[in-house]
């Protein structure tokens, strides 16, 4: 299925008109630009990477791998920083479609936190005004949330939101069709182990980009209704086995095409390394899939 998203020139004059990070917003689109000469010269591993993204293009059919914030040793990503025994996860774009009311779909501006019932776990069905239900292999997410600026403590009553592209490589709230709808986004408050859990479909890639769910974090649930109160924007991405056993199955056959002319080192948001950002998955296309990670922040 094609992939309906705004033009460049859309997302540029969008992005630009909004209030949040311009400079970002520029080395994204700037760093996509770079990138797309490279589109089509087929997948591969990114040379530079650390073992924990070399585990993921070498690990068995189930994807398990891990993508940590322990250590002491400085991540590789964007602005990464350590502190005691875990790193900030890198900050990073947004990009052009994160329905946090920082800019428009064209019919207003696209604002999923304020809407009734986003607090929620299962995020695969628009709340109202929309109503689509995304399909797609059951996957939960399960994002950990540590407070590096104090000994990377649980962060506990902290708030996630989250989203991610349909199994097309279509966003909800902004792609033809799909701007009443807003399937695939989810706020959830931390529970005492600082654990946002989300229960969702395996996004799906498209062309241009690895695939990635994009989270926001926040102090607490009461200030996750705003944008301007956010602490991190990060991305996060899947192990190259586990997307390989998805994209084989039906309903990814996109997916699979796209993903064999894109990798690692050529992607425009993990070129510069994605330790911090590479989740651990494990499970099946049959019994679905459950993904963790750990993301520090400072808080």
């Amino acid at each position: 299925m094609e992939h309906k998203h705004p033009s460049l020139a859309d997302d540029l004059a969008r992005m630009l008109g909004t209030q949040s990070d311009r400079r970002q917003s520029l080395r994204w689109l700037l760093a996509g630009a770079a990138s797309l000469p490279l589109v089509g010269c087929g997948g591969g591993s990114d040379s530079s990477s650390t073992t924990s993204s070399t585990t993921a293009s070498t690990s068995g059919t189930s994807g398990t791998t891990t993508g940590t914030t322990t250590g002491t040793t400085t991540g590789t990503g964007t602005g990464t920083t350590t502190s005691g025994t875990c790193s900030v996860v890198p900050e990073e774009t947004g990009g052009p479609y994160p329905g946090d009311g920082t800019n428009s779909n064209g019919s207003g501006i696209a604002n999923a936190l304020t809407l009734s019932g986003i607090v929620r776990s299962d995020i695969r069905t628009s709340v109202s005004p929309g109503s689509a239900t995304a399909a797609g292999i059951k996957t939960t997410i399960k994002l950990q949330i540590v407070n590096v600026g104090a000994s990377c403590a649980s962060a506990s009553g902290a708030a996630v939101y989250i989203w991610h592209c349909d199994r097309d490589g279509n966003y909800s709230m902004y792609a033809t069709g799909l701007t009443k709808e807003n399937y695939l986004r989810g706020v959830q408050e931390t529970d005492s182990t600082g654990t946002a859990t989300f229960t969702t479909i395996f996004p799906g890639c498209y062309s241009g980009r690895m695939p990635h769910v994009h989270f926001e974090v926040y102090p607490s649930l009461a200030k996750a209704t705003s944008a301007a109160n956010r602490v991190k924007t990060s991305q996060f991405t899947f192990p190259l086995a586990t997307l390989n056993e998805v994209y084989a199955t039906s309903g990814y056959t996109s997916s699979a095409r796209n993903l064999s002319s894109i990798s690692y080192a050529t992607d425009n948001v993990f070129n510069d390394g994605y330790s911090l950002q590479l989740a651990t998955v494990t499970g099946d296309p049959i019994n679905g899939y459950v993904v963790t990670l750990t993301v520090g922040v400072s808080l």
